[in-house]
């Protein structure tokens, strides 16, 4: 393996062409999967991708007319300490951002290979032809603001926003939400049974401890084995399925850790239970604020129909737990 230092100008130029190629390749790969959900943005990297293959075309009539048409067969990893790219466009649920991000690095990658590429060369015509290149590709973040200016309306920013938006609420919210209420609901009937049988706080604990785990586990599953994302959008499913199972354990603990009062307080029952039922308010509350906020849906409805489902469980447990 070759360091770029020890390669002929033939083999950096071809170099250099076949990273653009690659480079076009990636922009175009960004745009096909931005087009559904982001058009404009994905028009943004359309232009990305046509520039990088003017270079690629560029290079090419400049290493034609010095050397001929033969490439010689030399890849990124030939050459020690190259730039390297790191393969996100495997992703099958690549996020706006994230790729934003990564076409920066790109550009900046490449211009420091075009910098260093012109400072060892001893070729007049190769350095200029390496020093435009560098300034070009520094200009990139001036060119996607001419893109972006272009492309991005006030209209396509806010469509794009509302998408972006609908995205998140798919991903994370939806699970998180369902996690929650199951969490904060199924396992209010063997948490206050418990409590109501035995009267003691460690071993309604306990019981709590293992439906809440329980719980969260299944749902995380559940949330994970339903649905792969590649229709629906959804996301990664391990992904929903870790927030998922995280939010139910979460919603199922919050009422179940008031009963590690110690028995030995005095009415140390009471007091757990009169803080569970506490929790098990706020709970709900939070509840219905999500649901108003990222479903639309309005707060007294919300908390109307969380509320009933609630208490019925609630008093399910009680009763159960009493007879």
């Amino acid at each position: 393996m070759k360091s770029l230092s020890q390669l002929s100008e033939r083999e950096v130029i071809a170099l250099a062409i076949g990273s653009e190629e690659e480079d076009s390749r990636i922009y175009q790969h960004f745009a096909d999967c931005l087009r559904g959900d982001f058009p404009a943005s994905a028009e943004i990297f359309d232009g990305m991708a046509e520039e990088e293959r003017a270079h690629r075309n560029a290079l090419y009539g400049f290493y034609r007319d010095r050397f001929g048409e033969h490439l010689p067969p030399i890849r990124r990893e030939d050459v020690r300490g190259f730039l390297k790219r790191r393969a996100v466009w495997w992703s099958p649920h690549l996020d706006l951002d994230r790729v934003r991000r990564e076409a920066e690095v790109m550009e900046l990658q490449a211009a420091n290979f075009y910098e260093k590429a012109a400072r060892q060369t001893l070729d007049v015509s190769v350095r200029e032809l390496f020093t435009r290149l560098a300034e070009v590709e520094r200009g990139h973040e001036r060119k996607a603001g001419e893109l972006h200016a272009a492309h991005l309306t006030d209209s396509a920013e806010a469509a794009e926003e509302h998408a972006r938006r609908r995205l998140f609420v798919l991903q994370y919210v939806q699970p998180g939400l369902a996690g929650l209420i199951d969490g904060s609901v199924s396992t209010l009937a063997p948490l206050f049974a418990a409590a109501f049988a035995t009267q003691n706080n460690w071993e309604t604990f306990l019981v709590g401890l293992a439906a809440s785990v329980g719980a969260g586990i299944s749902m995380g599953l559940t949330e994970a084995l339903s649905d792969d994302g590649e229709i629906t959008g959804r996301g990664s499913p391990w992904l929903r399925g870790l927030v998922c199972g995280v939010m139910t354990a979460a919603g199922g603990l919050g009422h179940t850790l008031p009963y590690l009062v110690p028995d030995s307080w005095p009415n140390a029952f009471l007091l757990a239970t009169g803080i569970a039922a506490l929790v098990v308010a706020v709970e709900l509350v939070a509840i219905s604020w999500i649901r108003t906020r990222f479903m639309d849906t309005p707060f007294w409805s919300a908390t109307l129909q969380v509320v009933v489902g609630g208490v019925l469980v609630l008093l399910a447990g009680i009763f159960i737990g009493s007879a």
